[in-house]
């Protein structure tokens, strides 16, 4: 199988024994169902059952799932992973200083190390001291990452401080283009992977929610010069989950992750043109997505080379 720098054939996912919706991220995260009161034990044994059967479905495509479990109570976010650490294709690992106070707790060393262990890592960088300066940025939920031309696709929040993101860009050696995006409510986008998804020939964006005309034009000139065909995104698309997607590369050919949620939300002929380059994967995350977050959250792609034991 061919190696993909943009879509994993390799994932991390957490399997949660006492997910919740979590009362840090009430204030910014608008995807967040305030109304519903989902911390019950159906609640909590339906994300169990849901991640479970997601791991299935993933493994049942070629993609190599690594799971770990979360038997604490103090992290009702650990089913999203891809907010603290990130791998990338020149063998560097990255670990992200978080913003809620109860999501740092999350970052774990036992993965880290398994990751070091099985995986060539040669580069290291760990981020979460900024956590100290109220300085943050919650690895590729803030960022939406080309990692075939290394850009950082950023919407500004207090969840990508400029100086945090600075610090990767420089380490790493992406570039960043950032812009300020709101819904309508005015309220500012809080992770750029709920409006934006960038897959190896695709990319699906709400570019509506970009407010400044300069930086919209912008966002999609890059994703264009790069020949990814752009799939616009309504605003109530994004709210159902529509860009927090995720390709992948297994050994029969590219699949997309996506909720059933946000597949329901497409448009055929969105579909249409997204079956030319993947195979689209529904996935029930229903419980999840209550919480705030979807498919895309729920996967830290391994972009690392295995070694051999």
């Amino acid at each position: 199988m061919k190696a993909n720098p943009q879509a994993a054939s390799c994932v991390v996912m957490i399997r949660p024994h006492h997910f919740r919706a979590n009362e840090q991220t009430l204030e910014d995260n608008a995807f967040q169902r305030k109304e519903a009161a989902p911390n019950s034990a159906h609640q909590s044994a339906l994300a169990y059952q849901q991640v479970t059967s997601m791991v299935e479905r993933l493994r049942l495509e070629g993609i190599d799932v690594l799971l770990f479990e979360d038997t604490g109570k103090a992290t009702p976010d650990s089913v999203f992973p891809n907010n603290w650490f990130t791998t990338h294709a020149d063998k560097s690992l990255a670990v992200y200083p978080m913003y809620p106070q109860n999501r740092r707790l999350e970052r774990r060393k036992d993965i880290i190390d398994y990751l070091k262990s099985y995986y060539l890592v040669s580069d290291f960088y760990d981020f979460s001291a900024l956590e100290q300066q109220q300085t943050y940025l919650e690895g590729s939920g803030a960022m939406v990452l080309d990692q075939i031309n290394k850009t950082a696709y950023v919407a500004r929040s207090k969840r990508s401080h400029p100086q945090a993101l600075a610090n990767f860009c420089s380490s790493l050696g992406y570039r960043a283009i950032s812009f300020n995006a709101v819904d309508q409510s005015g309220v500012a986008i809080y992770h750029t992977n709920v409006m934006m998804c960038i897959g190896s020939h695709f990319a699906l964006l709400g570019s509506e929610m970009i407010i400044d005309p300069a930086e919209r034009t912008k966002v999609i000139q890059a994703l264009v010069d790069t020949g990814r065909e752009v799939i616009e995104l309504s605003e109530w698309q994004i709210q159902n989950f529509c860009a927090n997607a995720l390709e992948l590369n297994p050994p029969n050919g590219a699949v997309l992750a996506l909720s059933e949620t946000a597949f329901n939300a497409l448009q055929q002929s969105q579909k249409d043109i997204l079956e030319q380059y993947v195979k689209l994967l529904p996935l029930n995350v229903s419980a999840l997505e209550s919480a705030g977050g979807s498919v895309r959250c729920m996967l830290a792609g391994i972009h690392l080379a295995a070694r051999n034991h």
